[in-house]
């Protein structure tokens, strides 16, 4: 028979709080080939991220990516390694911080938010350990993921159910499948744009680059391209761009296969070769920078642009952890946690505490030995 987890161990009368799991892709623990090997064991092993056959695909990845790709890989993250370490890690758990700030302001009742990982430290099932020792009874699910896809937002239902499958008792459960088009989500977009502008003049044109996907996973029913050009759409409108003005690609295609087009990397090349004096980036699919921003698109895109005969590429950073976007992730999880106790206004810690104290005396009344 399976094992279930019951810790930490139950007594009547415990406090009770809401969880709000915050969880972004992940991170190697350093920029060594070691360690991005580690990470990209797991990361490319989920099922979720590459939908080739496994005997095929684990020949691959053991045979010509592991061998080969982490050193490359490693050298790319060592160009933008901090001090405090991984530029994600570090804006997540910024994110994460700001964001259990505002809902403690918001909220009546105790809420408590930790940040999990898909693939790497600190991982899901720690983030969830966190929870439960903090009381945790009800969570909500926060991927930092604005628009669905199989390869990342289901992949992070995945290892949460998975983690509560071992789990004795399981909480409520809340899971945000997504906020492409939410109001609060373009504003924050579009007024980043504009502080930026303000701040460092305004580009000839605007590239709207998301991560790229298999073209399979669109043709076998991902609305993640969908949800790409919807929040692409909502914001050139706020921004009164046209569509002269403003463009979408998608970046960071692996392998031979085709992706979603137009791809991020040959757009820049032929803006370069138009002569093009300054071109904007604005990836709004990433939530916190990261290598596939900060390396991909600030580095190697700007030199493509460059060589290619343009001019300047100007990267404008991702929301990370302005307050707008706390702000509005905070409304989010509001919304998706209304209706229990913590998030009503008539939540009441003296009213609670007596609660717990007539539970517990019951329970002992009844034969309970805590």
């Amino acid at each position: 028979m399976p094992t279930f987890q019951s810790t930490p161990a139950y007594e009547h009368g415990s406090p009770e709080s809401l969880g709000v799991l915050v969880v972004n892709l992940g991170t190697p623990d350093d920029p060594s080939a070691g360690a991005v090997r580690r990470y990209l064991r797991q990361f490319l092993s989920d099922p979720r991220v590459v939908e080739i056959p496994r005997p095929l695909w684990l020949m691959i990845l053991y045979g010509f990516i592991l061998p080969f790709r982490p050193k490359r890989s490693a050298e790319a993250y060592a160009k933008i390694w901090t001090e405090d370490g991984s530029p994600l890690l570090c804006i997540s758990e910024d994110i994460t911080r700001s964001l259990q700030e505002k809902l403690r302001q918001r909220f009546s009742g105790p809420v408590h938010a930790e940040l999990g990982m898909s693939y790497g430290s600190p991982s899901i099932p720690a983030a969830l350990q966190k929870l439960y020792e903090q009381g945790a009874r009800r969570i909500v699910v926060l991927p930092l993921y604005p628009q669905y896809s199989g390869t990342t937002t289901a992949s992070v239902f995945d290892a949460v159910t998975s983690a509560l499958s071992r789990r004795r008792w399981v909480p409520e459960l809340r899971f945000i499948n997504h906020y492409h088009d939410s109001p609060g989500y373009i504003a924050a977009l579009a007024a980043s744009v504009r502080d930026y502008w303000e701040r460092q003049g305004r580009g000839d044109r605007v590239l709207l680059s998301f991560h790229g996907v298999p073209k399979q996973t669109l043709l076998k029913g991902d609305p993640y391209h969908c949800q790409c050009q919807k929040t692409a759409r909502l914001l050139a409108d706020a921004l009164e761009l046209s569509n002269d003005q403003c463009m979408v690609a998608f970046q960071s295609r692996l392998g031979k296969a085709e992706w979603l087009k137009p791809y991020a990397d040959e757009t820049i090349a032929e803006l370069g070769r138009s002569g093009l004096e300054r071109l904007d980036v604005l990836c709004p699919g990433f939530a916190a920078d990261c290598l596939e921003t900060l390396e991909e698109t600030a580095m190697q895109n700007r030199d493509i642009f460059r060589e290619a005969g343009g001019g300047d590429l100007h990267y404008i950073p991702a929301l990370n952890a302005r307050d707008d976007h706390v702000a509005f992730l905070a409304r989010l999880v509001e919304k998706h946690s209304g209706g229990w106790p913590e998030s009503s206004p008539d939540w009441s810690e003296s009213e609670a505490a007596r609660e717990r104290d007539k539970s517990r005396e019951r329970a002992i009344a009844m034969g309970a030995d805590r």
